[in-house]
């Protein structure tokens, strides 16, 4: 199946999160993944314990380079780190990849609670990004942030999206696994109308990376020319499925198994592509 995914965003030297999460996410769905490296963290199951960012003109570089010879179907996009990193990549997709899709995964805080996005570079994203992007993937804090309202139940999510919309995004998969429920809500919102995807909990630890890993499914999907909805359905199942097969890794919150069997065809050939 291939399709080519760029991936910008930080490291996790603990391998649950971050490019290393992507890398293995669309190579589990048969895509091929490249990267651009925004910042080195000290990480594990515990924490984040420290952040190196690289320099905004190597940034810059590694976008160029890779986009110049291999080319990409999908980029993502995950740990920004700052407002100069953010304008440095919006100006750089701008001029290098202004037609490619963009699946933007606002990651502001880690699991275990480290900021990972200054917070005064919540607005230059809202500002620079957000309108770039085929669909952002918030997770309910994030989406607060982004929205500037709180979100308890699946109608405020309901609100949220909605709000989001009206920044300019044109697609949001509000991600619901922080509401204390037994079944988890994910909200597909377009201007058509909004999809429910729901699923029970599955009650685990084992979670870390769940957000990075999703995102990049789905822009593998994307990148071979699924449809928006099932390359959500598909990445979706993948994330389950990582999550049930969790190794049991780690005192804090512990990896998937990102290496899970899980057929990449699922809910292929898509209905329409170029949605």
């Amino acid at each position: 199946m291939q399709g080519r995914v760029l991936i910008v965003a930080g490291s996790d030297s603990g391998g649950g999160a971050g490019i290393q999460a992507d890398v293995k996410a669309v190579t589990a769905m048969a895509g091929f993944a490249m990267t651009a490296i925004t910042a080195l963290t000290a990480q594990n199951t515990l924490g984040v314990h420290g952040v190196h960012p690289v320099p905004p003109a190597f940034l810059r570089q590694q976008i160029e380079v890779v986009l110049g010879d291999l080319g990409a179907d999908a980029i993502k996009t995950g740990m920004l780190g700052d407002a100069v990193t953010i304008e440095t990549v919006a100006a750089a997709l701008e001029t290098l990849a202004p037609r490619v899709p963009l699946v933007l995964d606002p990651v502001m805080i880690a699991k275990g609670g480290h900021p990972l996005l200054a917070e005064d570079a919540v607005s230059t994203l809202r500002r620079r990004l957000l309108p770039k992007a085929r669909v952002i993937t918030p997770n309910l804090p994030e989406a607060e942030a982004l929205a500037g309202m709180p979100i308890r139940s699946v109608e405020d999510m309901q609100l949220a999206a909605r709000a989001l919309l009206a920044l300019g995004v044109p697609a949001v998969l509000l991600k619901g696994g922080h509401l204390e429920r037994e079944e988890v809500v994910d909200l597909l919102a377009t201007p058509e109308g909004v999809t429910r995807f729901a699923a029970p909990r599955i009650a685990t630890r084992h979670t870390h990376g769940t957000g990075c890993t999703l995102a990049s499914a789905l822009a593998a999907g994307l990148a071979q020319g699924m449809t928006l909805h099932d390359a959500v359905a598909r990445a979706r199942l993948y994330v389950r499925a990582a999550i049930a097969a969790a190794p049991g890794y780690g005192g804090g919150h512990g990896p998937l198994d990102h290496a899970v069997t899980v057929d990449p065809n699922l809910i292929w050939p898509p209905a329409a592509k170029g949605t």
